[in-house]
This record gives structure tokens, C-alpha cells and sequence, in this order.
């Protein structure tokens, strides 16, 4: 069931909140991780035998920035970013520690990050949010494309924030009891009810430039969130297999974000660079 905290338009008629036992399907994320631990042992093999003066990439293409979803923080998409720099993609940091604040104060921090890493490089970025991350990159594509070039969204249930797993439903309701006890920077009913969650909702659902590329990823064994919820009209939608966790470094959902990323990207500029991005 749906908390009680949430306000009903999050959870519009149609979509619904996981079974309880879905959660179990998230213990695949551990055979997810195993399966990048094997493919990243092989890339390394090869680039050691690779001689030193040639292991330089080649950067280019729109940055990216990639944001992390509910209760979570940079580091779990520090292996997606890594394998991303590997291809020549300059990756960045949300500096998001864990997203469990006020939704407009996140979209607030982002967009201010954007500017900064666009005026940086030169152009626009492109942007990898998982779960809530890639609602808030929906959100901000909409309100500011003369910062955003592309958005790949993994596991966000853009049309129905409300049908998610009840643990998380559990989590969110001892966010705004933290809240309302005094503790600062957490997510307040006014996120979850209010103005803010309207806000928050409306923004989703805005008109996206047509020069914005939008890549919705989604899994039918999503044990957190209703799939169908992730998978936005204007979006083109690309179905994978892999747990909601695992959609941060399953090596398969990897693959979809960098050919995504390299394929859209419009920037022209090519440099080598060995060092590794902020």
C-alpha cells in the first residue's frame, strides 16, 4: 500500500505500488554487481597489455552529470561513471551525498551545478539519473535546455512517484518525522503533500524542447517501483533486465547509457585527456 503520507495525485489511477514480495527480486542486484566485477577484471587485463602511450582517451561529446536516487549518494553510480570515462565521456558528480532533502532544494543544487560544469566546458551536459535522480533531470531538461542536451533515465517513475515498494513508502514517512522533530535537510510533508510535491509532479510532466534526447530505461523486474510508471510517451523507452538497484551497474544497463550518451551527444570538440574528470 501506498503511504499515507503521500498525496494522491502522486499515485494517478492506473499505476499501483509493487506487491511486498517484489522486494525479493532486488537480491539479483549482488549477481548484477558480480557481472561488472567480471567484465571490469577483463578490461583491465586488456589494458595492461595495451602499451602505456596509447591507453590515452580520446574526450568528447557533451559531459555528463550523473545524480543518484532515493536515499542514495555519488558513490553508487561511481561505477557507471567510470566505465563512461573508459569511452571518452567527461563525467561529473552531483555532489549529492544522500537524496533524501527537499526535492526543489536538490533540482535548485543541480541546476547550479549544471551551469557551472556547462560554462566549464563549453556546452551543454547531459544528464544520468537513477530513480528520483532521473525525475529531477526530467524536471530541470524541461525548465532549462539551453543547459541540458540529453537526459537517460534509469528505473524513474516519472508518471507515478507514488507507486513505489511500501519500505520506501516506510522511509519517507521517518523522513518527515525526522522533519517535523527539528532535524534539518530532510524531505518535509510540504515534499511529499504540499505545494512542493505538486511542484516537484507538475515539473515532470512539462513539455521537453524538441532538441532534447530522452532515453527512459526501465525493468519489468523492478521490485522497487511500477515499471510501467518509468516509461514516459515522449520518452523513447528501452526495457532491460535488472533489479531497480541494479540498473546503477549492471554491465547490460551500462552498455544502453553509453550508447545512449554517445549517440546523441553534439558536441564536436575532441581532445586526449588521461586524468579523470571532477
Amino acid at each position: 500500500m501506498p503511504s499515507s503520507t503521500l498525496a494522491e495525485f502522486l499515485l494517478p489511477e492506473g499505476f499501483a505500488a509493487p506487491r511486498v514480495a517484489a522486494v525479493l527480486r532486488e537480491g539479483s542486484a549482488v549477481v548484477e554487481l558480480g557481472r561488472f566485477a567480471v567484465r571490469a577484471a577483463g578490461a583491465g587485463r586488456t589494458r595492461r597489455a595495451t602499451p602505456y602511450a596509447v591507453r590515452g582517451t580520446a574526450r568528447g561529446g557533451d559531459p555528463v552529470l550523473l545524480v543518484p536516487g532515493f536515499l542514495a549518494g555519488d558513490g553508487t553510480l561511481a561505477l557507471m561513471a567510470r566505465v563512461l570515462r573508459s569511452e571518452g565521456l567527461r563525467t561529473y558528480r552531483s555532489h549529492i551525498h544522500a537524496n533524501v532533502g527537499c526535492t526543489q532544494d536538490a533540482a535548485a543544487q543541480l541546476e547550479s551545478r549544471l551551469e557551472s560544469i556547462a560554462i566549464r566546458r563549453g556546452s551543454r551536459v547531459q544528464i544520468v539519473g537513477h530513480s528520483l535522480g532521473g525525475m529531477l533531470a526530467r524536471g530541470i531538461a524541461a525548465r532549462r535546455p539551453d543547459l541540458v542536451s540529453n537526459i537517460v533515465t534509469l528505473g524513474s517513475p516519472m508518471l507515478a512517484p507514488g507507486a513505489h515498494h511500501r519500505s520506501l513508502s516506510a522511509s519517507v514517512d521517518v523522513l518527515v518525522r525526522l522533519s517535523q522533530a527539528g532535524v534539518p535537510g530532510l524531505m518535509a510533508a510540504d515534499c511529499v503533500r504540499g505545494l512542493c510535491a505538486r511542484q516537484s509532479f507538475t515539473e515532470t510532466r512539462e513539455a521537453l524542447r524538441p532538441d532534447v534526447g530522452f532515453t527512459a530505461v526501465y525493468s519489468r523486474r523492478d521490485g522497487i517501483v511500477d515499471w510501467r510508471a518509468c516509461i514516459d510517451p515522449v520518452a523513447e523507452a528501452v526495457e532491460v533486465t535488472a533489479s531497480h538497484l541494479g540498473m546503477a551497474w549492471d554491465p547490460r544497463v551500462v552498455d544502453v547509457v553509453r550508447d545512449r550518451l554517445l549517440r546523441t551527444s553534439s558536441s564536436s570538440a575532441v581532445e586526449v585527456d588521461r586524468g579523470e574528470s571532477a
